[in-house]
């Protein structure tokens, strides 16, 4: 997933310490039984008017950032890996990594094992010295990997090779974790970035798995909303919007005899709660999907 600005280009939160940019999950090169996460933030890029950053390279002290696993495809968090920083003084941040499993890995804040402390917030390996679990961090600025050939873009997509985001940065948080860690051989990944309100609650401000989603896809007045959620609230609101297109058009697109069941309830609707009954139709024959009345 690599994507900037989750909100009409604007950073969540209006603080760019807060804008999740990429999530990448990968097979180790040098072990195929260690699997590789990295995400990252706090992007030196930005367009205008958007100010070049004033704040430099630091993770936002105390702010939650979450790697989410999900191990048996329900789309809740099974393993979490936590990371909160410290306050960046004297060009120096240090960090704390948790790991936690079962319920506890859903919880917002930072639960479980503590599986280092004193990361330092630089470009170093980092092996954690309170756990024996072999799980090496690295936390710091890196270049930012997104790529974007502005000028192709805007003329047609001919591409003239350049990048713009060659020259900026973005803070990174990056684990080697033996697959033995996630109890499942098929895994979900997603990450997330949470700020504490006045009152010392969590806010989640910004989240991605799949590129593009939020920047791209979403309505406008529903990108917040996004960002604020997990994955299994995107299923349920997914479905409850599909029923009701599935009823609107039962109404005047009856299926014909002798077709299955239709596709979209079967793959979609099957997560959640069975679809309410159909709206009655003029068609007394043949009769929609009793499911969800999707036409086949």
């Amino acid at each position: 997933m690599s994507n900037h600005f989750s909100d009409n280009l604007k950073f969540p939160g209006d603080d760019r310490c807060l804008d999740l940019t990429d999530v990448f999950a990968f097979t180790a090169p040098h072990d195929p039984d260690t699997t590789v996460l990295i995400t990252d933030s706090n992007p030196t890029s930005a367009p205008p008017p958007i100010p070049t950053p004033v704040t430099g390279p630091e993770f936002y002290p105390g702010a939650v950032y979450l790697i989410n696993i999900d191990t048996d495809g329900d789309a809740h968090a099974d393993v979490a890996f936590t990371f909160v920083f410290s306050e960046y003084e004297d060009g120096r941040q240090t960090g704390t990594a948790w790991y936690a499993t079962g319920p506890e890995a859903r919880q917002p804040g930072p639960v479980g094992e503590v599986l280092a402390q004193g990361i330092p917030g630089q470009l170093r390996r980092h092996r954690p010295p309170r756990s024996g679990r072999p799980c090496p961090a690295v936390t710091g600025l890196r270049s930012d990997p997104f790529f974007a050939d502005v000028e192709g873009a805007l003329h047609g997509f001919q591409w003239t090779g350049h990048d713009d985001f060659a020259d900026n940065n973005v803070d990174s948080i990056a684990l080697e974790v033996p697959r033995g860690m996630f109890g499942g051989p098929v895994i979900g990944v997603w990450a997330s970035i949470s700020r504490r309100r006045t009152d010392g609650t969590l806010e989640q401000l910004d989240r991605g798995g799949n590129p593009t989603i939020n920047p791209v896809i979403n309505p406008d007045g529903e990108k917040d909303l996004f960002n604020s959620r997990q994955p299994a609230d995107d299923v349920a609101t997914t479905c409850s919007r599909g029923r009701r297109s599935c009823r609107t058009r039962a109404a005047t697109h009856p299926i014909r005899p002798g077709r299955p069941r239709c596709r979209y309830c079967r793959i979609s609707c099957a997560t959640t709660a069975p679809c309410p009954p159909p709206i009655p139709t003029a068609a007394a024959s043949p009769t929609p999907c009793t499911t969800c009345a999707m036409p086949g």
